[in-house]
């Protein structure tokens, strides 16, 4: 039976996901607010489940995943009907990736407050939800290339085919990134670990961005702005440069997130000069969209969606010309650890990508509702607001992060640290932080404004929607268009989805083996220090804790080879030194001062002694005045759990991590052994009795660990010297 050449457009669909988009978009911005509050007011920081650390993964999962996720899904099933000229290849898939997704969001919701955490960044979702996500997303894809196998058009439009790398290349990402080692319905260890671990993560975490928040954005700026502007792309081959370049180069990156760590410099070094080469394919992609608004300029001071879609495509090209700059090694010397990281994600987050949702939105809500808009006047205050929050943002983390950056690596006429108190960066950041509330306080007072218009065009529909019928007869798939020269191996080449994917999965899998496999092969990358051992049932457990409490989210582990921070901090990181540490803790930013030699005797200052830890983690600011840490009374409260240590232990074993006898039979007895020791010794330093049994004598000696197994290294040699940083003399 042919199958009929009628057929209606499901927008149902996309309403849903519209509708999800502005909820979880106003929820992740409120959670971030929050948490740039928490920095100005540490007192906000008031129970265990809203801490800082606990909040940042809510945060960003909410933006990246449920705003900017739902917003791509919209646009792909609206865009991607139109331009197949089919329905959905199936309605059911498309109600369970609605619902799929909205369940995950609200497992993360519930989860990362509780501190149910893998402890990498954009990837913090345990193995259950993990698994859910792939679910889904299979779902979405068979959904996805189903409509492709039916389309009723041949050519491949050009948003198509970003839309096709974002599902192929977010698959592999998050497969291969998530491989873990379950402990518990909620724990898991990753099965990398250090060096091999750090890789990994920045191979998805970079990726996650180029090709969540990134490719499919793209796909929405080459159909949406056309559509808005009435006017067609400027070039249509300067749209499939800007694909494939992005596609093969864009792989590669993510390595420039390490430089100057324990990764091997060959890696680093590579991600930063595929990082500057993205600088051509986007700024090629961000002129072909502003070049298409040639001859519309005038529509643009009129309509709001284009005031957006231009501000997006301007931040896009801006980023993507930071992002290049930041990842060139002098300049990341500086940037690296500090908010101007911040100021760079957030510009992309809420220039680019906030930009181009709420353009999308303000141009489908009408033709969705079936209704004019609301009021195109609160659309234009809503982007004012936007514009002026987003830059009250960017440039106070602009100013932080130079300052912080400057701060730290700043020496006096004497040769000392000019700031040697960490805590003296920390305060002169503070008006800073203020600054970027308000901007992010205006930002989403746009985003109310958006939804209150969105909700009086919504009360404006018809009774029932039209849902016109479309006669396209069904694509005979053994029909070639006719042509000749060019203009035919261009029709017939993008009439093959399949060929177009397996190209696309190629470059994507050849770039990252290409660095995976000297990664994790080449012995020297990650070479063993013989003093380095597995931490100790009680001490792995401590290591958990800082996980579940999210402090990698203030605090470095890893002593860059800088005079400032070997000064400061002690001597440099080296790879050995992580080789058992599953997931690694390297940090992205440093709220705090790094950790990564706080147990080692020979750091400067010395170490600390255990009754400093116990007034710490009750109240930063009796040891540390001025500190914007949150206080953690839960410590003291919460019994630790020595009944799972033995699965803690075993699945270290699983993963290779040679633990002896007396672990591997009685890791219990191992723990609290270890306790009762560090219990007496807190009491003998004048402080509390009967902390064995409390989760901060695992905490403290986890904390009195960092650093210490390489203090004990016995080297013929004396270490190698620091280098100093780019522009940086020892005086």
């Amino acid at each position: 039976m042919q199958p009929s050449p009628t057929f209606r457009y499901d927008d149902a669909i996309v309403r849903k996901f519209v509708v999800a988009t502005l909820v979880w978009g106003l929820v992740g911005m409120i959670v971030g607010l929050w948490l740039a509050l928490q920095l100005a007011a540490p007192s906000l920081n008031f129970a265990p489940y809203f801490t800082f650390g606990r909040l940042r993964p809510l945060h960003t999962n909410a933006v990246i995943f449920a705003f900017a996720g739902n917003a791509l899904f919209a646009a792909i099933y609206y865009s991607s009907q139109r331009l197949l000229r089919t329905r959905m290849w199936s309605d059911k898939l498309s109600q369970f990736h609605f619902w799929g997704w909205q369940a995950i969001i609200v497992a993360a919701a519930l989860t990362l407050p509780m501190g149910f955490t893998q402890g990498k960044e954009y990837a913090e979702l345990e193995w259950p939800i993990d698994l859910a996500i792939a679910v889904v997303w299979v779902a979405f894809a068979i959904n996805y290339f189903g409509t492709l196998a039916v389309r009723r058009e041949k050519h491949m439009y050009v948003a198509i085919w970003f839309y096709i790398a974002t599902i192929v290349t977010v698959a592999v990402l998050h497969i291969f990134n998530n491989l873990v080692i379950p402990v518990a319905p909620l724990k898991s260890y990753s099965i990398y670990a250090g060096v091999q671990d750090a890789f990994m993560q920045w191979w998805y975490g970079h990726n996650a961005v180029a090709f969540f928040l990134t490719t499919p954005f793209l796909g929405m700026m080459y159909y949406f702005l056309p559509k808005a502007a009435e006017r067609p792309v400027f070039s249509y081959r300067l749209s499939i440069l800007h694909f494939w370049t992005l596609v093969f180069i864009y792989i590669w990156a993510g390595p420039h997130h390490l430089h100057y760590t324990a990764l091997p410099a060959w890696a680093s070094t590579l991600g930063m000069i595929f990082s500057v080469m993205l600088w051509m394919p986007s700024w090629g992609g961000m002129i072909n969209g502003l070049l298409t608004l040639r001859g519309a300029w005038n529509k643009v001071a009129e309509d709001p969606v284009l005031k957006f879609f231009v501000v997006a495509i301007t931040f896009y090209g801006m980023s993507t010309f930071e992002g290049p700059l930041m990842s060139v090694k002098s300049v990341n010397a500086l940037s690296h650890y500090t908010d101007w990281t911040i100021a760079h994600v957030h510009a992309g987050a809420l220039g680019w990508v906030g930009f181009m949702t709420f353009g999308m939105i303000y141009w489908l809500v009408p033709r969705l509702f079936q209704a004019p808009l609301h009021s195109k006047q609160l659309a234009s205050v809503h982007f004012w607001l936007a514009t002026i929050g987003i830059i009250f943002y960017v440039v106070a983390m602009w100013a932080s992060g130079i300052t912080q950056g400057l701060m730290w690596r700043a020496f006096d006429e004497g040769g000392r640290l000019q700031y040697p108190d960490f805590l003296q960066t920390v305060t002169r950041l503070v008006p800073m932080y203020w600054v970027r509330a308000l901007g992010g306080t205006m930002y989403i007072a746009g985003v109310v404004i958006a939804i209150y218009n969105f909700y009086k065009t919504w009360q404006a529909r018809p009774a029932t929607y039209e849902e016109p019928e479309i006669n396209v007869p069904p694509l005979a798939h053994a029909e070639v268009r006719h042509g000749s020269g060019k203009e035919y191996w261009h029709r017939k080449w993008e009439g093959l989805p399949r060929l177009f994917t397996i190209m696309t999965v190629v470059a994507v899998v050849t770039a990252s083996l290409f660095e995976i496999i000297p990664t994790f092969v080449i012995g020297s990358n990650q070479p063993t220090i013989s003093t380095v051992k597995p931490y100790t049932p009680l001490e792995l457990y401590g290591r958990d804790i800082y996980v579940r409490e999210g402090c990698y989210n203030c605090h470095s582990q890893m002593v860059r080879p800088f005079v400032d921070e070997v000064v400061r901090y002690g001597e440099y990181s080296k790879p050995g030194e992580f080789i058992y540490d599953h997931p690694f803790q390297w940090g992205s930013k440093r709220n705090g001062p790094d950790l990564a030699r706080e147990g080692d005797p020979r750091r400067p200052g010395g170490t600390r002694s255990h009754l400093w830890h116990v007034h710490h983690f009750r109240n930063p600011r009796s040891t540390s005045p001025g500190s914007i840490m949150p206080s953690y009374p839960h410590f003291f409260e919460d019994d630790l759990p020595y009944g799972d240590l033995q699965g803690k232990v075993d699945a270290m074993v699983t993963l290779g991590v040679p633990y002896g006898e007396a672990e591997r039979r009685d890791a219990r007895g191992v723990a609290r052994a270890q306790a009762e020791q560090i219990s007496a010794e807190i009491v003998a330093q004048g402080g509390p009795a009967g902390l064995e049994n409390k989760d901060v004598i695992a905490l403290i000696a986890y904390m009195q660990r960092l650093g210490r197994d390489i203090s004990e290294a016995a080297t013929a040699a004396p270490p190698a010297p620091a280098t100093p940083a780019p522009n940086q003399e020892q005086k």
